[in-house]
């Protein structure tokens, strides 16, 4: 049996090029140009490539915090882009299968002289509904219900709170933290029992396989990619949980600067509130972090990667040759000339 490369090995050389699993297919964002290889449903590969564009306020983003801030909102949006296109490729009859009806209803309209307005606008705005409808669920779920929960607990179990203020805001924190991570990772292993999740995560596989292989200086071919491990502490997985683990830092200092500054305990509602307000830090000090895992190899490192690799096991699976050939394609036509890109 062939030895995997194990995935705390110093790398060769280190990359600053990512990727996205997507639907029957990876996107690779490199320095100056980005990929995705998507399959169709012949099981041919689809590759399309594009420069990447020059960011907006690139002098914010080269503060620390605030450019992980804008980072992950551009990430976010290029991402569900490239998903959308993913499906286009991947299930092209699902995706047009309204479409002679809307055109058919389109011509209608158009021979009577009227215009499909009002339709336009009910969609728009259902849209809209179900935007908001997902932002307030994840809120509802990773801010409000911890906050909720450890009220109601505290009160049926006075101990949690306990009369000392800074031991009562640490147990709060660390209790809210813990729970936010048990919401997080039994919602991934829930969603990993679907077999399109399944095979996405499997292709997250390649992703992380190929990127190992480049920074181990190999050939990247499916059998040397097929040997690297799956783990790398570059992910949106450990980043999500990089999230909350500082989520619990942060939060502790909440009940303390709230009672210096108002001569109280914060009421649970606005506890909350105040932990939606500092998000953006969150994020910003958990981006930082993952920068700092993929750029240096130490114990600090190893110890703030270590609850994301472990998370790693549910939403990185081992691909097949098929999804290794994908992440190929797409990672080879984002390499940079000079090889020289800093994490």
């Amino acid at each position: 049996m062939k030895k995997k490369i194990n995935d705390k090995c110093a790398c060769a050389r280190k990359t600053s090029i990512g990727g996205q699993a997507l639907l029957e297919g990876i996107m690779m964002v490199g320095p100056k140009r980005t990929a995705m290889a998507v399959r169709d449903p012949e099981g041919k590969i689809v590759l399309e490539e594009w420069e990447n564009k020059q960011p907006k306020h690139a002098k914010l983003r080269k503060i620390p915090v605030l450019r992980g801030v804008l980072n992950f909102i551009s990430t976010m949006k290029m991402g569900y882009k490239a998903l959308m296109r993913s499906a286009e490729i991947a299930m092209p009859e699902e995706m047009e299968e309204e479409k002679p009806q809307k055109t058919q209803k389109k011509q209608k309209k158009q021979k009577e002289g009227k215009q499909d307005k009002g339709d336009s606008v009910l969609m728009g705005v259902v849209m809209t509904i179900a935007s908001v409808l997902g932002v307030v669920l994840s809120v509802g779920l990773f801010i409000m219900l911890p906050t909720f929960i450890f009220d109601w607990c505290s009160k049926i179990m006075p101990f949690l709170k306990p009369n000392n203020a800074a031991l009562s805001s640490l147990v709060k924190s660390v209790f809210e933290g813990f729970l936010k991570i048990a919401i997080l990772v039994a919602y991934m292993a829930l969603v990993s029992l679907m077999k399109d999740i399944r095979r996405t995560f499997q292709y997250h596989g390649a992703e992380h396989k190929t990127i190992f292989c480049y920074e181990n200086g190999l050939e990247l071919t499916v059998e040397n990619v097929r040997k690297q491990g799956r783990f790398h502490p570059r992910c949106g997985t450990s980043f999500l949980i990089l999230m909350l683990v500082v989520g619990i830092f942060i939060s502790f200092f909440i009940d303390p600067l709230f009672i210096a500054l108002t001569g109280s305990v914060p009421h649970v509602a606005i506890r909350a509130l105040l932990k939606l307000l500092l998000l953006p830090v969150m994020m910003g000090v958990g981006y930082e972090l993952i920068k700092l895992a993929g750029r240096y190899q130490n114990a600090f490192t190893r110890f703030i990667s270590a609850p994301g690799l472990w998370m790693q096991r549910i939403t990185v699976l081992e691909p097949d040759d098929s999804m290794i050939e994908c992440a190929i394609e797409a990672f080879t036509k984002v390499i940079p000339e000079d090889e020289s890109d800093k994490i």
